[in-house]
């Protein structure tokens, strides 16, 4: 059942090379294709793939395709736990820094904000606002150097008739603060959260990126999150979660507020296929994931009511957040051969599928172990291959290794490598 599969959370899992990513494709292929009647044109699938690896764009070339060249996130809708993550040394926990920095990214929305007096008395630190981040720096740069004059003059000594200072409150105390802000806005791999198209990208824009309605329409909107900095993947991944919950939200709000009688919450959903979902949302507490773990927390217990459903895709279930994977409704589990990963997943099961569970570790490539509400019941299925296939295939490491010795042009692997 079509509607029982995708409108509830869905979790494919599977060691490596046991077949998940072609069965994620697969299945993905079958719903941009799938048509109501005769018409032209795409259907009303949308559906956002966090590609990790680079595997899914062989498999959608038509696909509305982001990579870190190419994505531009707003760095001013950040809330103020992430912010605070980005540009604060939370080891230090200096209150200091984070009152500056809470103070200037205030003042500086307040700055640029164009709209009625008693709006902007109501900014706050979390207001989805724009705020320039060389504002704070400048403020910051200010504070750490701030001398107060004493009223008094210098009776003698090479400073005789010159007005007496006295160091700021703050002098020298933001050096390591400062330092980190600049750090940050002078990496160019953070071009695409913190550079200039990311002050004035609208929201509109950001929107019409994320879900496949910009210039070249498309079913599938593939995030290349390969060049994206591991110590901000959490954020950016957070980020676009939650931007993409909020539409389900509101365009849910939109459609009663135009039409009280309205039964269907969103008539355009969306599918986040989180591939190696794992990374994301771990089963654990430190801080570096809490960001992308509580936009996807909140997104596995809200989002099917707004029309934004989950499919998390891992070859290490038993390291994915209890609390997201307790939400999925349909299950896919590919081969398992790792024994903590077999007993997670026979938990989560319902226990008419004991017999079926104890097959995992034998499972040949694209078969598995479907259970949830989209079957009557638990069933072994195999998966046919998908056409075209992902950039995930087995090297196939012998016969390479019995051609001819290859050349390696290693200085322009080097470039490639240092590409900014």
């Amino acid at each position: 059942n079509g509607n029982k599969f995708f409108n509830k959370h869905i979790a494919i899992v599977g060691s490596t090379g046991s077949g998940k990513s072609h069965s994620i494709a697969k299945i993905l292929q079958e719903a941009i294709h799938c048509k109501n009647g005769e018409y032209t044109g795409l259907n009303n699938s949308h559906i956002v793939i966090f590609d990790i690896h680079s595997e899914y764009k062989s498999a959608f070339p038509a696909a509305n395709y982001i990579d870190i060249s190419t994505l531009v996130l707003p760095y001013w809708m950040l809330t103020s736990d992430e912010l605070q993550e980005l540009f604060i040394d939370t080891e230090v926990n200096d209150h200091n820094q984070r009152n500056v920095f809470k103070q200037e990214v205030i003042r500086s929305r307040k700055n640029h904000f164009t709209g009625e007096p008693e709006a902007k008395e109501k900014i706050h630190f979390d207001s989805p606002l724009m705020f320039d981040l060389n504002d704070v720096l400048i403020a910051a740069r200010e504070i750490n150097t701030l001398e107060i004059d004493t009223g008094e003059i210098y009776a003698s000594g090479p400073k005789k008739g010159q007005p007496k200072t006295t160091q700021g409150s703050l002098y020298g105390k933001l050096t390591n603060f400062i330092n980190r802000l600049e750090n940050k806005l002078n990496d160019k791999r953070l071009d695409f959260l913190l550079g200039d198209r990311s002050k004035n990208i609208t929201f509109e824009e950001t929107l019409k990126q994320l879900i496949g309605y910009g210039e070249n329409k498309s079913n599938i909107s593939i995030i290349d999150l390969s060049g994206v900095p591991f110590d901000v993947l959490s954020i950016t991944v957070s980020l676009i979660s939650r931007i993409l919950f909020e539409y389900g939200y509101y365009y849910k709000r939109f459609r009663y507020a135009k039409n009280p009688d309205e039964k269907l919450n969103n008539d355009v959903p969306l599918l986040l296929v989180y591939e190696e979902a794992h990374k994301y949302v771990p089963n654990s507490d430190l801080s570096r994931y809490r960001a992308s773990k509580q936009s996807i927390e909140r997104i596995a217990k809200e989002g099917r009511k707004y029309g934004v459903t989950l499919l998390l895709s891992s070859q290490r279930p038993s390291e994915i957040s209890e609390t997201i994977f307790a939400q999925c409704n349909n299950f896919l589990a590919l081969r398992l051969t790792n024994p903590n990963d077999q007993n997670y997943v026979k938990r989560l099961l319902p226990d008419t599928s004991g017999s079926l569970v104890e097959k995992m570790p034998s499972l040949k490539a694209g078969e598995c172990i479907l259970v949830g509400d989209a079957v009557t019941i638990p069933s072994i299925v195999h998966i046919e291959e998908c056409d075209p296939k992902p950039s995930s295939n087995d090297i196939p490491y012998l016969d390479l290794w019995k051609t001819e010795w290859k050349e390696l042009d290693i200085s322009a692997i080097k470039d490639e490598w240092l590409k900014i």
